[in-house]
């Protein structure tokens, strides 16, 4: 392709191409090109520098390529292989030479408008001229591709070129937002929510976004003005995660309990627990009668199955204690439902239990058991379940409901059935400790207010404050400020919250056959992301935790489901959420085995990128992958002090010296007596938290 007369005038020739490979382009610079600033390119321009651009002029158009490494090369001068001038003598002289990585195409359309291309389909020849790029070129390079709805910075090697992005693919295809403390982490996760909500507002008033925000640290509290924050003990927003909303992985893996003995009878109580063991009072009369006819017909099927198998006819499996546990229920039962003839199937049960009751004395121990049930007794049981079931509307052909599905039920009784069940199965000394574990997370102060029974909340009123209301009427934004919770329930509590997000959208989708989108943002993801041996045989609550985000990172874009991780120790992230992240912005990383990583992420002619990785200034940083059409330099948008996270370094000068570089006053007044009242609950008030009181309503986020 022939330049125009404008682009001979504006482009400097600088090189020449002596190396071709699909990866790598070698080029011998001149020995007119400049050392620093091109004064003869009619503007004057910095030489280009490490990961800047130069163009290659080609058949479709021009060959943009980013400079890996710049060298110096001795050799003689002049190179004269024909003859030599031998009253002269030859000196050492040094040669330039720098390698390019070849990145895209850039074209020219009908108008003389430049467009960026990725990848390159033809290569250059030995001996074509490389070129410093015009501004014109540098911004149709850094500002390429369709939707760029949002601007978050500047590319300070492209002519300060405005570099934005598209939302779609930035939150959409998964975001990994790396670097050391201090880097300005932080600034850009809060920055790529203020800037993507500026600009939505551009074109309609209330953007109907939804943001969560994962806050480990109480970083964000104060940052999304008319945001809903929730805070342990808080007055607006209190953080309730009730267990109930826990699934059975979740329990086994709180409860450390066993594979053998314990959790199936764990799941088998939160089976029956939620099939008519919540509290009857609580409840609608709608509800009410469901949950009897659930509890109902979950046992005509059980005993049924028993009936045909001939259990009940064998005293190992304990079907006489099996009918005794539903007896107990049925008495407390009955005193709720008063329309229905449930005394006659109590009736029923007593005649059986009586009939077939045995003991004997053991070592001064009386031991209880019940011989082979006969037919006629069982049926009769089923006969008087079935007329009950017939005036509630018949029988539900399940065993109640799945173990995993969020119905209510309180904690107290959960673990008293847990041991009824224990009892029936002659292994209580294998569910003991289990139960005691239980009991003791409920009668714990710190975490009866995220997860104890006296949370009054429905579930479909938690999505409302915690997703989002309809059009997003309540707000974009929701942090989650963690930094209370206790360290003991704090993995599962942001694995429930991450899951819960991600079953409800599944669910939208599976109603509606739409995505909602939506972005969960987790910040110092390495603690609660982290790499776990998935040959174990009991997970703990961490690799729960990390396998929910594994979860949403495989699946979360079906489902409008988008991820954010800020994190500052990459190489202890789970590969597998990695692997599933598209996009990264990268800020200054030091650490050898960080690097290491992040380099393993990136395709091998962008690496030379990454070398300046270790020395990026803060508020820089290295925006590669789906997001960007090519790997560039970011120098990210200024946040104003109201919109940045709480945190700053400490100010340890200014408080040691009272003053700061203002010459204003520095105090940190200590008041012991104050922090040890609030530590240890004295005469304190439940609004007196961070986030919500000292929260003015005036932004409209």
């Amino acid at each position: 392709m022939s330049l125009s007369p404008i682009e001979h005038s504006a482009s400097l020739r600088i090189g020449t191409v002596e190396f071709v490979a699909p990866d790598e382009i070698k080029v011998s610079l001149d020995l007119e090109a400049p050392d620093g600033v091109a004064a003869n390119a009619g503007i004057p321009r910095s030489f280009p520098r490490i990961n800047n651009y130069v163009t290659i002029p080609s058949e479709a158009g021009y060959i943009v390529g980013q400079i890996e490494w710049i060298a110096v090369e001795r050799s003689p001068f002049p190179k004269r292989k024909d003859f030599q001038d031998y009253g002269l003598v030859d000196l050492p002289f040094s040669l330039r030479k720098m390698r390019v990585n070849p990145l895209g195409i850039l074209k020219v359309d009908e108008k003389d408008k430049f467009l960026f291309q990725r990848g390159v389909q033809t290569f250059p020849s030995i001996g074509e001229p490389v070129l410093m790029p015009t501004d014109k070129q540098l911004r149709a390079i850094i500002e390429s591709g369709e939707k760029r709805r949002v601007k978050i910075g500047t590319s300070p090697l492209a002519a300060n070129a405005d570099v934005s992005i598209d939302p779609d693919r930035l939150f959409g295809r998964h975001l990994a937002v790396l670097g050391n403390t201090g880097s300005g982490k932080s600034c850009s996760v809060a920055g790529l929510i203020h800037w993507s909500l500026e600009a939505a507002k551009k074109d309609k008033n209330n953007p109907n976004a939804r943001f969560i925000i994962l806050d480990s640290n109480g970083e964000y509290s104060k940052v999304f003005k008319k945001g809903r924050v929730f805070v342990v003990d808080a007055t607006e927003y209190p953080l309730q995660v009730p267990l109930w909303f826990w699934n059975s992985a979740e329990w086994c893996s709180f409860t450390q309990a066993s594979a053998k003995a314990q959790r199936p009878l764990l799941k088998r109580a939160l089976r029956e627990i939620r099939s008519g063991k919540s509290d009857l009072t609580a409840l609608t009369e709608d509800a009410q009668k469901l949950n009897l006819r659930r509890y109902l017909s979950s046992n005509m099927i059980s005993i049924r199955k028993d009936l045909k198998t001939g259990a009940i006819k064998t005293d190992a499996t304990k079907f006489g204690f099996i009918l005794k546990a539903i007896l107990n229920d049925l008495e407390v039962k009955k005193t709720v439902f008063t329309s229905y003839d449930i005394q006659n199937i109590c009736n029923k049960i007593n005649v059986a239990l009586i009939a077939n009751y045995a003991a004997f004395t053991k070592d001064t121990k009386l031991v209880q058991y019940y011989r082979a049930f006969t037919e006629s007794q069982v049926n009769d049981i089923l006969s008087a379940i079935n007329d009950v079931l017939q005036n509630l509307g018949g029988i539900i052909y399940q065993e109640g409901p799945d173990e995993d599905i969020p119905i209510p039920f309180s904690g107290a009784e959960f673990s008293d059935h847990l041991q009824i069940l224990a009892e029936q199965e002659n292994v209580s000394q294998f569910l003991d400790f289990l139960v005691m574990r239980i009991r003791t997370m409920l009668a714990d102060t710190r975490m009866k207010k995220i997860i104890g029974d006296d949370i009054d909340i429905t579930l479909d009123k938690w999505l409302e404050v915690y997703i989002g209301k309809n059009k997003a009427e309540n707000g974009c934004v929701t942090v989650i400020n963690l930094s209370l919770v206790p360290t003991e329930i704090i993995h599962i509590t942001i694995a429930v919250i991450a899951r819960m997000i991600l079953e409800a959208l599944q669910r939208y989708r599976k109603l509606e056959n739409s995505s909602l989108p939506t972005v969960i943002v987790m910040e110092e993801a390495h603690t609660f992301i982290k790499r776990y041996k998935e040959d174990a045989e009991n997970q703990n609550v961490a690799s729960i935790c990390c396998q929910v985000f594994e979860k949403i990172a495989r699946e979360g874009r079906k489902y409008g489901l988008g991820l954010v991780l800020s994190s500052q120790r990459p190489s202890e992230l789970s590969s597998t959420v990695l692997s599933q992240c598209n996009s990264f912005l990268l800020h200054r990383i030091s650490n050898d085995r960080d690097q290491e990583l992040v380099n393993k992420l990136v395709p091998d002619n962008f690496r030379g990128l990454l070398r300046e990785l270790p020395s990026l200034p803060t508020q820089n940083a290295i925006l590669l992958g789906w997001a960007s059409e090519l790997p560039v330099m970011v120098k990210m948008n200024h946040l104003s002090a109201e919109k940045r996270p709480h945190s700053d370094d400490p100010d340890f000068w200014d408080v040691w010296t009272g003053r700061n570089n203002k010459g204003e006053e520095v105090r940190r007044d200590i008041d012991w007596k104050k922090i040890a009242d609030e530590w240890q609950r004295k005469d304190v008030t439940t609004n007196n938290t961070e986030g919500n009181t000292d929260t003015p309503a005036t932004d409209d986020r």
